[in-house]
């Protein structure tokens, strides 16, 4: 299975939250998943990564954060990238989505979520067989 424009065996993620403790564990689960992961703190810095990483499979960004929303995030990152998976998480009641990302399919994670189900839900997203 080749994922990305590289060709790459191996998925490749960028992981958006500002709480630093939550993106660290976030991204170390998808690691020990056998995925590549690039961190970012806000949108801004998540939007950049996939500018500069064509090659991303999955988007996985908290709704609400500085600089630039999660969902803001999204529709820029679909027109970069229109095959781009995406897992949305929020800590607040969840949001009806602007109007102009209602047709895409995307995961909502309502937070605090179990660890187990955010990797099943990423390798799902992606066509994956169920855990390494």
């Amino acid at each position: 299975m080749n994922f990305g424009e590289t060709g790459s065996e191996l998925p490749r993620a960028v992981v958006a939250e500002d709480e630093g403790m939550l993106r660290t564990v976030l991204a170390e689960t998808l690691r020990c998943e056998g995925f590549i992961v690039s961190e970012a703190s806000d949108g801004a810095q998540a939007l950049a990564l996939i500018r500069t990483q064509p090659w991303t499979d999955l988007l996985v960004s908290d709704i609400r954060m500085p600089v630039m929303s999660g969902y803001l995030v999204v529709e820029s990152g679909l027109r970069l990238r229109p095959g781009l998976k995406v897992m949305l998480m929020t800590g607040y009641a969840p949001e009806e989505p602007p109007p102009s990302l209602r047709p895409y399919r995307f995961q909502l994670l309502q937070k605090p979520f179990d660890l187990e189900r955010f990797s099943a839900m990423a390798r799902e997203l992606l066509g994956l067989p169920a855990g390494r």
